[in-house]
């Protein structure tokens, strides 16, 4: 009932734009069918060779960020959070460059919130575990029974592991790679993180200026709306909430989906904002695409499988640059998988998308099989390089053009 609520205020403000992009994305795929036929024959897929493999997904399901200031809260004991046998595996965790795992901030402000049963917020639960074993085991199905592309046990030089410094995150990708490999490792399984002061693998507001400007007092502006506050006050009464306690939909939310999936909501974003927002990690994407099909890449120089741990934040933005996002928030455990082939007899690069295990027609591509050429280009528009990146992140404070509008 309450996420019926929230589905029906919330889409107001933006039904007729999201309406509008969904028809357009509808007619893209619809024509992309209508072309299969023609291009297909262009291109047999008999022949295509896979060479690399990114996956990008969104952790497992966890204890809530922040409680709720209601009478009657939820329990969260620590049996929630118990490891379920079969995804224990052993790993490291490094800086990028291979030293001393950084400080997480976010895990110590984590520790300072114990939920009702004793349970620090924002942390992995069982069924968080079970849901990304079950993920390692669809990619193992695909990448090493269906299609013998990678070993069926962990080899470092097959894999490259990068997360977010949270260890919610550095779990579910134990968790993921225990399916995956069976448990079974060649090598040391090293997860690479990144100082909080500089992440990429989500809008890093801290580091930059002009986004953190951006998106100043926005929550404020959407609370105001028409039947947003007052939404928010039928919420609080109908959960228990005292009127005078201080909570807005984006807590309640969290809260929701902790307990049961969530409701789709479409953040609207400028290309500027959407470029500080993932455009380096786009640009990383980029990056490995383009040295997989460059002859000069020496060997060993890339790898046959990436793996990014990230957020719901990571992947809506993403989606949307990519010109696939489906109006639904991105729900726990989901992945966005990037594959790049080459044909064996022409040559020619082609890259294929799956969301949630579903085939994806990108922006600026003809079909599901993409020429890499287009998607690169298509991509080209948020992509940021981390020169680009610093300068525009910093250029609203230098010029005093930021207004948070």
């Amino acid at each position: 009932m309450i996420s019926g609520l929230f589905r029906v205020r919330l889409w107001a403000p933006v039904g007729v734009f999201t309406s509008l992009v969904h028809c357009l994305h509808q007619r893209r795929v619809a024509l992309a069918e209508l072309r299969g036929a023609d291009d297909q024959k262009a291109v047999d897929q008999s022949l295509l060779e896979l060479k690399m493999v990114q996956v990008v997904f969104r952790h497992g399901a966890r204890s809530p960020l922040k409680p709720l200031p209601q009478e009657e809260q939820v329990e969260w004991k620590p049996q929630l959070l118990e490891v379920p046998p079969q995804t224990q595996f052993d790993y490291t965790v490094t800086n990028l460059a291979g030293g001393p795992k950084p400080h997480s901030p976010f895990d110590s402000q984590y520790q300072k919130t114990t939920l009702k049963g004793g349970v620090f917020a924002g942390q992995l639960t069982k069924v968080g575990m079970q849901q990304m074993f079950a993920l390692g085991e669809r990619l193992r199905k695909k990448y090493v029974e269906d299609t013998p592309f990678l070993s069926p046990t962990f080899n470092p030089v097959e894999v490259f592991i990068r997360s977010t410094n949270i260890y919610r995150n550095l779990e579910s990708t134990r968790c993921l790679l225990a399916g995956l490999f069976q448990r079974q490792k060649e090598g040391p399984i090293v997860i690479h993180t990144d100082e909080a002061s500089s992440e990429v693998l989500y809008p890093n507001y801290q580091n930059c200026w002009s986004l953190q400007e951006r998106t100043r007092g926005r929550k404020q502006a959407a609370a105001l709306q028409p039947g947003i506050s007052e939404d928010l006050e039928t919420v609080k009464e109908g959960m228990g909430i005292a009127s005078g306690d201080r909570v807005d939909f984006l807590i309640l939310f969290d809260n929701v989906a902790a307990e049961q999936v969530g409701w789709p909501l479409h953040p609207l974003h400028a290309e500027e904002g959407l470029q500080m927002a993932v455009g380096p990690f786009l640009h990383i994407l980029e990056s490995n695409l383009l040295k997989a099909a460059d002859p000069a890449t020496p060997s060993g120089k890339t790898r046959k499988l990436y793996l990014y741990a990230a957020h719901d934040v990571t992947l809506m933005p993403l989606l949307m640059v990519l010109g696939i996002f489906d109006h639904k928030w991105p729900p726990f455990a989901v992945d966005l998988t990037i594959e790049l082939y080459q044909h064996r007899k022409s040559k020619e690069w082609f890259v294929q998308l799956y969301y949630h295990g579903e085939e994806q027609v990108p922006k600026g591509c003809p079909d599901r099989l993409c020429p890499l050429d287009k998607f690169l280009n298509a991509m080209s528009v948020y992509s940021l390089s981390p020169e680009k990146y610093h300068t525009l992140c910093s250029e609203a404070q230098v010029t005093g053009l930021g207004n948070g509008e």
